[in-house]
């Protein structure tokens, strides 16, 4: 007789959590999902607006006014943040640390490097990146194929990978076009993500890294009260 609850089921769990991710496939700098859509990734560059004159400031308001009275077609904006990790930059001061040669240069360079070491124990150190994403919708494949799509929703794509590839890039690089024309208005540079970017990009977004262990800070700190000490 089975315990309900704890009994252990008759058949073995065979689903994978790949079945749950909606991509199908990265080809040609596309992400093509399972539903036969797909989308384009923009990487953008951002801008100082505090940094900029009151003329400056008023220019880019008006050319963001005409960015987004000019959309036909749904954008999604994402703002990716990361705990940055700085062991490199520190690595690099001390290496810049032991060539100075000036010995009041050489503190400076400690009291800074204390300084950094500080901050980063007191504050995250967040790096930033933001992106536009494309969407290319099934339905915009045509009626039969867009039923087809939805009727086979969850597995294998319903139709050949290079009719979709083929009719997203008719769609998406009309639209991608037009949004790298209007950004340039605002200062601002979008760059395509190719494959590997986008296969970092998916990766990392389902496979977060995890933060910096404190004991690499706790470390850092006694390095640089030894540094004092001589």
């Amino acid at each position: 007789m089975k315990i309900p609850f704890i009994s252990t089921p008759d058949k073995p769990l065979i689903a994978s959590t790949q079945d749950k991710v909606p991509v199908a496939d990265i080809v040609d700098n596309l992400i093509i999902y399972k539903s036969g859509g797909a989308s384009l990734v923009l990487e953008s560059t951002s801008l100082n607006f505090g940094l900029l004159s009151t003329i400056e400031q008023e220019a880019v308001i008006a050319a963001y006014a005409a960015l987004l009275n000019s959309f036909t077609f749904p954008v999604q904006i994402t703002v990716r943040s990361q705990r940055k990790d700085i062991s490199n930059y520190i690595k690099f001061l001390g290496e810049a640390e032991s060539k100075i040669k000036n010995p009041k240069l050489a503190i400076i360079m400690r009291d800074y490097k204390s300084f950094i070491v500080d901050a980063i124990r007191k504050k995250n150190v967040l790096s930033k990146k933001f992106y536009i994403i494309i969407p290319f919708t099934p339905y915009e494949l045509g009626a039969t194929k867009s039923f087809i799509a939805t009727a086979k929703r969850g597995g294998s794509l319903p139709f050949p990978k290079s009719y979709v590839v083929n009719k997203a890039r008719i769609t998406l690089y009309p639209k991608r076009d037009h949004l790298m024309r209007q950004a340039g208005r605002l200062s601002i540079i979008l760059r395509q993500l190719k494959n590997e970017e986008l296969i970092e990009l998916l990766y990392y977004t389902y496979n977060p890294t995890p933060p910096p262990k404190s004991e690499e800070f706790e470390a850092l700190r006694k390095a640089e009260a030894n540094m004092y000490k001589k």
